[in-house]
């Protein structure tokens, strides 16, 4: 990463834009409300996170009520990831332009609707097109959510609470998805892992439209629609490589060809982005070293997130026979592991550290829970051997992602806010589509060597989870190293008034 932009802690009050109320100073009415904003924002979040994993465990009632294939069942998951990943640069950059506040709650009706449909659905198709409309309408949302959080809370220690919050809610949304998946396929319906967004998206949706205060849109600052294209593309093409890896292995054309048409497509981009006037992704807000190591982070820890909430999954109702309930309510460790880390390390340990000593830190952290996971057996227990380790990686993880997430695109001029929110969230959606095919990858050849070695059926499942876990601890080790040395001495242990900090 260049270490020749502007260090992070030195940019006082960014320049206004005529035309643009977004960096003025709120009125008491507005500052009074800012707690209530939190719960819609936060709200959204946990929605849209929760959204790539809560049909993880309705998929099997799903595919038995529709009637749909087992080749076609991952895609129930993959289109809402393809959907999200590629559209985020474009959703940031929309709601800088066009007003915050507005694409936060047309975000909110559109996946409202969007799951409506879903939850309807009566063939594969509609739900399929249901999930896409998900996709797209959180890729709007997400963005202008982390925005709308940046330019509410400006006080240094109310800001370390609210992104604690944020970023607690960020990290345990896969989890929580889980927990509410089993609880809502097993007592209701698959459908109401869809339907229940409605209720969220209503909530939110009214106590935004009150509370958040009232933003406009940028005069004069044009689209950049080639960027727009070239980045839409490359990172679907790229998502789309690896969720096809996941399945049919690297060697598969489809494969390296679209992961070659992606890196391709996003080098256009990067081109067009160095000459354009208005850049869809202006190049500063990641070439900065420390803005580098923080989306570093996030990309490991979407990786590690998506992993072991997969193959927890298996490992909890395929070897221990837990019923979609069970492994919701089995998941718990993981929500509050994440949840009280981030909540702590923000608050309370990010002001007198800072992200170069947190974030390898709760990388290391992680790494040890992966490692003792690794011991769980078809036969073991599952709070001495699941529980226990689950827990050790969500307090990593919470350290990891409250702490790189706040400090991701710290002194970004608060009117590209939307689009650094947007390029800390596709290094999230792209860690987890690696990670997954990664893992895939050599959970099939650590089940293939069990196999040879003469292990039973469920041993042999357990060996290739194993193998996925030690996996994430070599890949959280190496982030921990090159997070330690990427990132500056305190540079992010205070922000001072009137920065601009985008927080995921």
């Amino acid at each position: 990463m260049s270490t020749a932009t502007q260090p992070l802690n030195v940019n006082p009050t960014p320049p206004s834009r005529p035309g643009s109320k977004l960096d003025s100073k709120p009125d008491s009415k507005w500052v009074g409300l800012r707690w209530w904003s939190m719960l819609a924002i936060g709200m959204s979040q946990l929605m849209v996170v929760l959204d790539a994993t809560i049909m993880n465990v309705a998929l099997p009632s799903a595919q038995i009520e529709l009637a749909f294939s087992d080749t076609l069942r991952p895609w129930v998951i993959t289109a809402y990831a393809l959907a999200f990943g590629g559209l985020l640069l474009l959703g940031g950059r929309i709601a800088d332009l066009m007003g915050r506040k507005q694409i936060f709650l047309i975000g909110l009706v559109g996946f409202a609707v969007a799951s409506a449909l879903g939850g309807a659905a009566p063939t594969f198709a509609i739900l399929l097109a249901a999930r896409v409309l998900q996709g797209i309408f959180a890729a709007l949302l997400a963005p202008a959510a982390l925005s709308l959080l940046t330019t509410t809370f400006t006080d240094p220690a109310e800001r370390g609470k609210a992104f604690g919050i944020f970023g607690a809610l960020a990290g345990a949304g896969g989890a929580v998805g889980l927990l509410l998946g089993g609880v809502l396929t097993e007592t209701l319906s698959w459908r109401w892992t869809l339907y229940v967004n409605i209720a969220f998206a209503a909530i939110a949706f009214v106590v935004g439209l009150i509370a958040i205060a009232p933003t406009m849109r940028e005069r004069g600052v044009k689209l950049d629609v080639p960027g727009a294209i070239f980045a839409s593309l490359g990172f679907f093409a790229l998502v789309f490589g690896f969720t096809n890896a996941e399945e049919h292995g690297f060697a598969d054309a489809r494969t390296w060809g679209f992961l070659a048409a992606g890196l391709i497509l996003l080098v256009v981009f990067v081109m067009i982005q160095r000459r354009g006037k208005s850049p869809l992704l202006p190049l500063h807000i990641v070439l900065d070293r420390d803005r580098g190591a923080s989306m570093l982070a996030i990309f490991v820890s979407g990786a590690v997130v998506f992993g072991v909430n997969l193959y927890l999954v298996y490992y909890l109702q395929i070897v221990l026979g837990f019923t979609p309930l069970q492994t919701g309510l089995a998941v718990l460790p993981l929500c509050l592991g994440i949840m009280i880390a981030a909540v702590v390390s923000t608050s309370v340990l990010m002001p007198k550290l800072g992200a170069k000593v947190l974030v390898p830190a709760g990388m290391m952290i992680s790494a040890i829970g992966s490692v003792l996971l690794m011991s769980a057996k078809a036969d073991s227990s599952y709070a001495l051997h699941v529980a226990v380790p689950m827990f050790i990686i969500a307090l990593g993880l919470g350290a990891i992602i409250s702490s790189a997430m706040s400090v991701g695109t710290l002194g970004v001029d608060s009117h590209h806010a939307g689009a650094a929110s947007a390029a800390v969230n596709a290094s999230q959606q792209l860690g987890g589509s690696i990670g997954l095919a990664v893992l895939n990858t050599l959970v099939a050849g650590a089940t293939i060597t069990a196999i040879d070695g003469g292990k039973g059926q469920l041993e042999t499942l357990v060996s290739g989870y194993s193998g996925a876990y030690f996996a994430c601890a070599v890949l959280l080790v190496v982030g921990a190293i090159v997070t330690a040395l990427m990132y500056r001495r305190r540079a992010d242990a205070a922000v001072p008034t009137g920065v601009a900090a985008v927080h995921m």
